[in-house]
């Protein structure tokens, strides 16, 4: 069985391990935390693409260092992450529920007074590490428009699986799926 697979993304490359997710399934985990460089340039070539838009934001906790750098790139003050639970200086607490093929269990994703005032009336642009599933960004596409902010566009550095034939998101690569003997699914 093959261990890992090769991306090549933001003129980059990265061997990917291949993690089980059921007997018949295993997907690359494509890990930004601690690769500065990785991070650097997905943000740079998404910028490139990007929407005009007045804030950003992303689910806690893979997408933030890429927000981060987003925002720094693009001299922007600001950002916003749908935290995993509600913390004590958050105040009128908007919440959503989500599942996500890498986490076990359902998680909730909320915001409080501060990130709400921050989207409202607002272009809002989505930003995520990976879209698989599409539970995750739905997530966030709920808290926006609760919120009354306007989502101008949805993006991540890499569309897992059948997130690649998706005409609603902008991403850098696509990132296949693959069997038990590690060959691509089609």
């Amino acid at each position: 069985m093959k261990e890992f697979y090769t991306l090549k993304v933001a003129g980059l490359t990265r061997e990917l391990p291949l993690c089980r997710v059921s007997d018949d399934m295993y997907i690359a985990a494509f890990i930004m935390f601690g690769d500065v460089e990785m991070t650097n340039a997905a943000a740079r070539e998404l910028l490139k693409l990007a929407p005009e838009h007045d804030i950003m934001i992303t689910a806690e906790s893979k997408g933030i260092p890429l927000l981060y750098e987003m925002a720094r790139q693009a001299g922007e003050n600001n950002y916003i992450v749908a935290r995993k639970s509600k913390k004590l200086y958050m105040k009128d607490v908007v919440y959503t529920e989500v599942e996500s093929i890498t986490t076990e269990a359902q998680q909730r994703l909320c915001i409080g007074k501060t990130e709400i005032d921050a989207m409202r009336g607002k272009r809002v642009l989505i930003v995520d590490d990976v879209i698989s599933t599409g539970e995750s960004l739905a997530a966030l596409e709920t808290l926006v428009r609760q919120v009354g902010g306007e989502i101008v566009g949805k993006m991540a550095v890499l569309a897992e699986g059948d997130a690649m034939n998706r005409d609603d998101i902008i991403c850098l690569a696509p990132l296949p799926l693959f069997d038990a003997e590690g060959n691509e699914k089609k």
